[in-house]
C-alpha cells in the first residue's frame, strides 16, 4: 500500500482549522498556490471533496470534517511529543498558549510568569484575552483560566490564586444622589452597570450569599459592557453600581474613588484556576509555566 503524503494531510488540517488558505499558508510557510495544489492533489487521490471553497470562506465538507476529527489531534500529539524532546536539551523551549481574561493576566499570570521567561529565554507565552468560554481543545490552546466552579470535570485544574469575593461598588457622586442599598433586593431600584457574557450573550445575574442563603438579582441600568476594565471605568464615571471580584476595584476603594455596599452579602468563593486537558502530554515548557503560576498557600 502506497504511503500517504503527510505534508498534504497537515496542509488539509491547517486549512480546515484556520478556515482560510491565506492564514494556513502563512502558518505553514508556503505559498497559497502551493497549498491549493496540495489540497487538490489530496482530494484527487482520495476521490472525494474535503473542503468547500467560496470567495469569502473555506469550510470542511462532511467527509472533510470526518477526516479532521480523525487525524487533527494526531498532529497535535506529534507536536507535543516533539516539544517534549526539549527536555533533553539544557533548557526547555517552545510556545505556551493561554486563553484568559484581562484582569487575571495583569494581576496574576504576568507577575508570576515574568521571572520564568527571564530565566528561560527559549520559552514563549501567548495570551489570548477573551471573556468567552473558549474550547481550548478545538482552538488549540495549551490551557485556559476560569473560576473554579466553571471548569469541566474532565480537565486538570490548578489553582493560581486565593479564594475571591465579589464587591458591589459605586462612586461617591452616585451615592450622593441615591441611597445606598441595604439588601441585594434593593438593587432593582438602582441604576446598575450590567455585564453581557460574550459566549452566550446573556446578562450576568448578580449572585449574593449571606449565612448560607443564596440570593440572585437581575439588575437594570443604562450601561451594558462585556469587559471588566470598562465596567470599572463606568463605575468611576458615576454611571451606577458595579459588581465584580473585589480585587478589580481594590485601589479605587482604598483611595476613596469607589464606595462599597452589601459587603456582608459577598461570601468567598473558589478563585481562578489554570485548566488543561487531562490527556495532554505536557511539554517541559508547559510544565514550567504551570509550576510558576500555581498558587502556593502560605504556611502559618
Amino acid at each position: 500500500m502506497a504511503r500517504r503524503n503527510l505534508n498534504d494531510l497537515l496542509s488539509f488540517v491547517t486549512v480546515a482549522r484556520e478556515g482560510s488558505f491565506t492564514r494556513a499558508a502563512a502558518l505553514l510557510g508556503v505559498t497559497q498556490s502551493a497549498l491549493s495544489q496540495a489540497i487538490s492533489g489530496l482530494e484527487a487521490k482520495l476521490e472525494i471533496r474535503l473542503l468547500t471553497r467560496t470567495t469569502r470562506s473555506v469550510s470542511p465538507t462532511a467527509a472533510g470534517e470526518q477526516l479532521l476529527q480523525a487525524i487533527g489531534h494526531r498532529f497535535d500529539e506529534i507536536e507535543a511529543e516533539l516539544d517534549a524532546l526539549t527536555e533533553l536539551r539544557d533548557k526547555p523551549a517552545g510556545t505556551v498558549r493561554i486563553t484568559c481574561g484581562d484582569h487575571v493576566v495583569r494581576t496574576t499570570l504576568l507577575p508570576k510568569i515574568a521571572p520564568l521567561l527571564t530565566e528561560f529565554p527559549d520559552i514563549n507565552v501567548e495570551f489570548d484575552i477573551n471573556y468567552g468560554f473558549r474550547d481550548i481543545v478545538a482552538d488549540r490552546f495549551d490551557a485556559g483560566v476560569r473560576l473554579g466552579d466553571t471548569i469541566d470535570k474532565d480537565m486538570i485544574a490548578v489553582p493560581i490564586g486565593p479564594k475571591l469575593r465579589m464587591a458591589a461598588v459605586a462612586s461617591p457622586a452616585y451615592f450622593a444622589k441615591h441611597p445606598a442599598p441595604k439588601t441585594p433586593r434593593e438593587l432593582v431600584a438602582h441604576c446598575c452597570i450590567n455585564m453581557r457574557f460574550p459566549t452566550h450573550g446573556g446578562l450576568y445575574v448578580w449572585e449574593f450569599e449571606r449565612r448560607g442563603e443564596p440570593l440572585n438579582v437581575r439588575v437594570d441600568g443604562q450601561v451594558v459592557l462585556n469587559s471588566s476594565p470598562h465596567i470599572v471605568l463606568a463605575a468611576l464615571e458615576g454611571l451606577g453600581i458595579a459588581f465584580l471580584p473585589e480585587e478589580e476595584f481594590a485601589p479605587h476603594i482604598e483611595e476613596g474613588r469607589l464606595m462599597r455596599v452589601l459587603q456582608d452579602w459577598c461570601a468567598p468563593f473558589e478563585g481562578y484556576y489554570l485548566y488543561y486537558p487531562s490527556r495532554r502530554q505536557p511539554s517541559p515548557a508547559f510544565s514550567r509555566v504551570v509550576d510558576a503560576v500555581r498558587f502556593k498557600q502560605e504556611k502559618r
